[in-house]
C-alpha cells in the first residue's frame, strides 16, 4: 500500500474571530505547515470612493472618518488639507495645534485597541480590558469635545468645527498613559508565552517591505527609518523621533507601537503648550470649489495614506482615489505566511494592525 502525501485547502475566515468576520484567507497547508495564502477581501465593501462621486465636498467629508474608523481624524485632515492646499487656503497656528494634538490622541487609542486585540487573539484577556480602560479616557475626552465617539467630523475645510476646550482632560491623559504603559509591559513585553509567539514570527525584511510598499510602523519595525510626519507641514515646530527598530518580526512590531505611543505623548504636550500659549483662534472656512487635480498624504495609524481626487471644476470629484496601508498589508500575507504554521497565522497577521474598512473602501 502506497501512501502518497496530499496537500490541504483551509478557509481561515471570514467567519473567524481573529479576522474579524471581513477577512478570508485561504490557505493551503502541508500538514501544519502554509505552502500558501490567498487574501479574499471585498465582504465589508462600502464603495467609499464610488459614493463620492455623487455628493458635493462638503456632503462627502462626515463619511470619510468611516475609511477607519479607528482612526477617523487622519482621514478628516487628510480630505480637508487636499481641499485647502487646492485651494491655497493656509491654516492659522491654532488650528494646526488643535489638529496635531487631536491627530496624536486619535493614534495613541488606535494603537491601544491594537494592543488589546492581538493579545486577545493570541488568548491573554487581561491586556485587551486594560487597555481598553486607557482607549476609553480618550474617547470620553473626544465625546466632550465633538458629540461623538468615533466618528467625530471634528475638522472643516479651512479649520475645526470649534476652538478646543478642556485642554485639562487632554493633560490627565498623558499623565497617566506612560504609567500604564509599564504596567502592560511587565505583563506583555518579556512574558515567555509572548515571545514564543512573537520572536522570530513573521519575519519581514526591509527589502521585501518595500517591494510590497508597505509604509508606518511595520516598515520602521523592519528598520527603514522613514515618518512621513517629519516632513509634514502640519508637524513643522513639533519635535519627536521616528521608532526604528532592526527586529523585522512580530514583537518588533509590537515594540514599535508601544514606543510610538510614547513619542506621540511627548507631542500632546507640545501641542498643549503651544495652544495654551496662542489663544487666538482664527480660521477661515470655505467651500470647495472648482477643484482640478489634487493629490494629498499623511502618515496614519497604520502607515501612510493618501487621497488622489480628480475633478472637472464642479463643486464634487469627478473621481476619488484612496491609498491605505491596510489595503498593502493584506496583500502582504501571500508573502509572509508562507513557510509558517497554522498556529502562527493569526500572531502575524495581528502584528501587521490590519483594519479591513480601509481595504474594503
Amino acid at each position: 500500500m502506497t501512501i502518497t502525501a496530499t496537500t490541504l485547502k483551509l478557509n481561515l475566515g471570514p467567519q473567524h474571530p481573529s479576522t474579524h468576520g471581513v477577512l478570508r484567507l485561504l490557505l493551503e497547508l502541508d500538514g501544519e505547515k502554509i505552502l500558501s495564502c490567498e487574501p479574499d477581501v471585498g465582504y465589508l465593501h462600502r464603495g467609499m470612493e464610488k459614493m463620492a462621486e455623487g455628493m458635493t465636498y462638503i456632503q462627502y467629508l462626515p463619511t470619510v472618518d468611516r475609511i477607519d474608523y479607528l482612526a477617523g481624524c487622519f482621514y478628516s485632515e487628510l480630505f480637508c488639507r487636499t481641499v485647502e492646499d487646492a485651494m491655497g487656503v493656509s491654516l492659522s497656528a491654532r488650528v494646526k495645534s488643535i489638529r496635531v494634538t487631536l491627530l496624536e490622541l486619535n493614534r495613541i487609542a488606535s494603537h491601544l485597541l491594537w494592543i488589546g486585540a492581538f493579545l486577545m487573539d493570541l488568548g491573554a484577556l487581561s491586556p485587551f480590558f486594560y487597555a481598553m480602560r486607557e482607549r476609553e479616557m480618550i474617547l470620553r475626552y473626544f465625546e466632550k469635545l465633538t458629540g461623538q465617539r468615533m466618528m467625530y467630523n471634528y475638522f472643516v475645510f479651512g479649520g475645526v468645527r470649534k476652538d478646543i476646550e478642556y485642554l485639562e482632560d487632554i493633560e490627565e491623559i498623558i499623565k497617566i498613559i506612560p504609567e500604564k504603559l509599564k504596567d502592560y509591559e511587565k505583563i506583555i513585553t518579556d512574558n515567555p508565552i509572548f515571545l514564543q509567539r512573537t520572536r522570530g514570527k513573521g519575519l519581514l525584511e526591509s527589502e521585501t517591505a518595500l517591494n510590497y510598499s508597505i509604509t508606518g510602523v511595520n516598515l520602521r519595525a523592519s528598520g527603514v527609518d522613514y515618518d512621513l510626519r517629519k516632513t509634514d507641514k502640519l508637524y513643522e515646530g513639533f519635535e519627536f523621533s521616528p521608532v526604528v527598530l532592526e527586529g523585522k518580526d512580530s514583537w518588533a512590531r509590537y515594540k514599535a507601537r508601544i514606543l510610538e505611543i510614547k513619542e506621540s505623548i511627548k507631542i500632546i504636550e507640545q501641542g498643549v503648550n503651544k495652544l495654551k500659549e496662542n489663544t487666538n483662534f482664527e480660521q477661515k472656512l470655505i467651500s470647495p470649489l472648482n477643484l482640478k487635480l489634487y493629490y494629498s498624504e499623511i502618515e496614519a495609524p497604520r502607515g501612510l495614506a493618501s487621497i488622489f481626487i480628480k475633478s472637472t471644476g464642479k463643486d464634487k470629484p469627478y473621481r476619488l482615489k484612496w491609498r491605505t496601508g491596510s489595503y498593502y498589508s493584506v496583500n502582504l500575507l501571500r508573502k509572509l505566511l508562507v513557510g509558517e504554521y497554522l498556529n502562527d497565522a493569526i500572531a502575524i497577521a495581528g502584528s501587521l494592525d490590519i483594519i479591513l474598512p480601509e481595504v474594503d473602501k
